[in-house]
């Protein structure tokens, strides 16, 4: 991994390991697992075809002890420790401590489409009866750089399978890298609406119960400079684990063989 230059007074790794468990960061990388299903379905292949060895592989790959070993490499070079102090001080906190809680359970929701229903409903509820939580909700996801920072990971993560899996001999590319980043970019537009309207539903399921005054405190807390810095890093460095465990599975592919469980 390149792309990350370090600050002259990087962070403890004792430290950042003990921040990224506060934060939850683990189940954020954890839930990248539950991401993989959509991995055959960007290559035009079938998973169910290779049985049990496609489980296996995602255990294998998104291992969780890896992801966090990665991630804490980078951040313990990347991260300055007065960022991390700033960050911790505010996780340390009631609201930061049930938020933290809130984002995990949402996170680890494997039933996508009833979450995704709810967030919708209670969306569309609060449209209704109280558009200054809407407002709120939108402030939150601005200061995290939800929209952006998942358009960029989504397009990145995309090319960098697709080019690993025609890399393996999984699939044949009809195009070159900088025609596929064109094609990719081309979808922008409709994405970035799907992924603004997933993300609002998202935050009206995850927040439901926190008042109005805590979704205030919570989205001023972020804008703060030194948490701007720490969330970008950590998405950044999120989105590359993310990419790089998808082209390890398209490497691992081009070794099996489709099977049938007896």
């Amino acid at each position: 991994m390149t792309g990350f230059a370090g600050p002259s007074n990087a962070a403890d790794r004792e430290r950042v390991d003990a921040f990224l468990e506060v934060t939850g960061f683990g189940v954020a990388l954890e839930s990248i697992r539950l991401s993989a299903d959509s991995a055959p379905d960007m290559l035009g292949i079938d998973a169910e075809a290779f049985g049990s060895e496609w489980s296996r592989l995602v255990r294998e790959v998104f291992d969780t002890d890896v992801m966090l070993q990665m991630g804490s490499d980078i951040l313990t070079q990347t991260l300055s420790d007065d960022t991390l102090e700033h960050a911790a001080a505010f996780y340390a906190l009631d609201l930061g401590k049930r938020l933290v809680t809130a984002e995990n359970a949402s996170h680890m929701n494997e039933d996508g489409a009833a979450k995704s229903e709810a967030g919708a409903a209670i969306l569309s509820g609060l449209q209704r009866v109280n558009p200054a939580r809407v407002a709120l909700l939108e402030q939150l996801n601005a200061a995290s750089d939800v929209e952006d920072s998942s358009i960029r990971a989504i397009q990145e993560v995309q090319i960098r399978f697709l080019m690993a899996a025609a890399g393996a001999g999984v699939i044949r590319l009809q195009m070159e890298e900088p025609d596929l980043r064109e094609a990719v970019r081309s979808q922008e537009a409709e994405m970035r609406v799907s992924i603004k309207k997933n993300a609002l539903e998202g935050s009206a399921y995850t927040y439901q119960a926190f008042s109005d005054a805590e979704m205030l405190a919570y989205a001023q807390a972020l804008e703060h400079p030194k948490m701007q810095e720490v969330y970008a890093l950590m998405n950044a460095v999120q989105y590359e684990i993310m990419a790089n465990r998808f082209e390890a599975v398209a490497q691992r592919l081009a070794g099996m063989q489709p099977s049938q469980d007896l």
